[in-house]
């Protein structure tokens, strides 16, 4: 059983997790909120054991992803500051996704290697041993969650989602791994289900916890009983330490009322976790007189637990980014049940997806740089208003090495080899890459310009200068961050004034508040100037106010 080369899986892994965390500014916004979040941590501005952002809980209620961030940012300060502050806070998420990556491949490797998941011996042998076979299916089951498309973007922002998926991945290996090792899996089984409640999602966790319990137990070998107790026990207890840190916020939306909404769901599920989800319905279908097996049950518990969950709870994509590793792991195990036809459609299907989306990439790179061809440059610049490109020799280099990498692996891939079962995976994995690869190093300055708060907060600068302070009134967790990161701004709530020593001379309104009902526009001020971040779709617009008299 060919085994994928090691050098070529650590390559794509490493890749996939340093494009997006650096080159780049901190984005809006649950991005920027949760650096806003740290940053006053390591400044040492609110409690560790009870953070508020200026006062308020912040946005997103969570302990463990505010310390690393908050650790981090505070070790780079005692090191003299050799990276920047946002930087130095994303060190620690890029090695929770490097985590979530391991914890995926090594629990499909131990369920691939229970009795029921391995193929069916030959009458005159010759078959696949058990560890090579597991380890092919653990290398697909990698490929299937970088290949994942709602996975680029989540895994990349400093929030405690990407947390609550490096636990809830170290969750599932606890489990996975249970039926052939203990010690092991136990202290990840303890570590997963409190870092899961301490990262915001203690529903989450319990809910994982009691699946993993009721499948575990069906085993029937002879520690499924003390297995199936010492994990339900364990997401009982971290739920009650999240509730009774106040960390339990198990929000419930309302169900999908129209056709069109449900077929909106049905859009995200269907392409956030694409190539994996064709491939982990055939799965189900293939060994579906194997339902009890744990290599089929966990994996499938998973997803039942989050699709409910997507439909019931707000912020459908950050609830549906847990359920990746489970989805990978059920495409992992349709690999071997896959005809050669299949094999093939996927194949030259994702070839033409990949290279389109590539292709779009270069061509409006090259009409930015070139104006040639014109009209995808007129384009941007009709979309981002004052935007103007800048070039960046490495950006470019590595841009074209991954295009040139990822046009070797297709020349492999059409050509003949020896049969691997993950040779499926490999061009949606590495056309997955490439693609992000290129978007985070050609296209970065755009998707700066476009989704941080840095141009907008350059403009407030021009306006209201070097002042030490500002006000802020109704301003978003994100807005105020912005300020105080970018701006280097102490801002002050409106609401907090009389409180504080402080006198600012200017004060920050969101647009927005002015037409809410039974708002009054505060005395003493004028305004007098307004400022839209030119790349919003959503008319985002901060007015300047200046103190009467000052």
């Amino acid at each position: 059983m060919r085994r994928l080369p090691r050098w070529a899986l650590f390559l794509l892994s490493i890749s996939y997790v340093l494009a997006g965390f650096i080159g780049r500014e901190p984005w809006k916004n649950a991005d920027i909120a949760a650096f806003g979040q740290m940053r006053e941590l390591a400044l040492g501005q609110t409690s560790w054991l009870s953070p508020s952002f200026l006062g308020q809980a912040p946005e997103m209620s969570a302990l463990v992803p505010y310390w690393l961030g908050a650790g981090f940012v505070f070790l780079n300060s005692l090191l003299g500051s050799p990276l920047p502050m946002d930087v130095a806070a994303r060190i620690p998420f890029a090695l929770l996704l490097a985590s979530t990556l391991a914890c995926t491949w090594y629990a499909v490797y131990y369920l691939a290697r229970l009795p029921a998941a391995q193929p069916v011996p030959f009458a005159f042998g010759g078959e696949a041993q058990p560890v090579s076979y597991a380890r092919s299916l653990a290398d697909g089951s990698l490929l299937a969650l970088l290949a994942m498309l709602g996975l680029a973007q989540l895994s990349h922002e400093t929030t405690p989602t990407l947390a609550q998926l490096a636990f809830s991945a170290l969750l599932f290996y606890a489990i996975a791994a249970s039926s052939l090792r203990l010690y092991s899996p136990a202290i990840t089984l303890f570590l997963a289900s409190f870092g899961l409640a301490l990262s915001g999602a203690p529903a989450f966790g319990l809910a994982l916890c009691l699946a993993g319990a009721l499948v575990r137990g069906i085993q029937g070998d002879e520690r499924a009983l003390l297995w199936s107790l010492a994990i339900a026990a364990c997401g009982i207890l971290s739920a009650l330490l999240a509730s009774s840190l106040g960390l339990w916020q198990a929000q419930l939306g309302s169900l999908p009322a129209t056709v069109r909404e449900w077929l909106t769901l049905g859009k995200l599920w269907v392409w956030f976790t694409w190539p994996a989800w064709p491939l982990a319905l055939v799965a189900l279908w293939r060994w579906r007189r194997w339902w009890r097996s744990l290599h089929v049950a966990w994996p499938a518990a998973v997803l039942i637990v989050m699709v409910v969950a997507t439909v019931v709870r707000p912020g459908v994509d950050r609830t549906l980014l847990l359920a990746v590793p489970a989805f990978a792991c059920l495409a992992a195990m349709a690999l071997p049940t896959l005809h050669r036809s299949v094999s093939a459609l996927i194949d030259w299907f994702t070839i033409l997806f990949f290279a389109g989306c590539g292709l779009v990439i270069w061509v409006i790179y090259l009409s930015m740089h070139l104006n040639i061809p014109a009209k995808p440059a007129a384009n941007v610049r009709r979309l981002l208003p004052g935007f103007e490109p800048s070039f960046s020799g490495v950006a470019l280099l590595a841009a074209l090495v991954a295009t040139v990498g990822w046009i070797a692996v297709i020349v492999w891939r059409t050509g003949r080899h020896r049969s691997a079962l993950w040779k499926s995976l490999v061009i949606p994995a590495s056309g997955a890459v490439t693609c992000w690869i290129l978007l985070t190093t050609l296209w970065m300055p755009m998707l700066d310009y476009a989704r941080s708060y840095a141009p907008m907060i350059a403009r407030v600068q021009l306006h209201i200068g070097s002042t030490p302070c500002v006000y802020s009134a109704s301003l978003t967790q994100a807005q105020i961050a912005a300020m105080q990161f970018h701006g280097r701004y102490s801002v002050v709530p409106l609401s907090t004034a009389a409180n504080t020593p402080m006198r600012c001379d200017w004060m920050l309104l969101e647009s927005g508040r002015l037409k809410q009902p039974g708002f009054v526009r505060p005395d003493g001020w004028q305004e007098v100037q307004s400022v839209r971040r030119r790349s919003s779709t959503d008319s985002e617009t901060l007015l300047i106010f200046k103190r009467i008299g000052s």
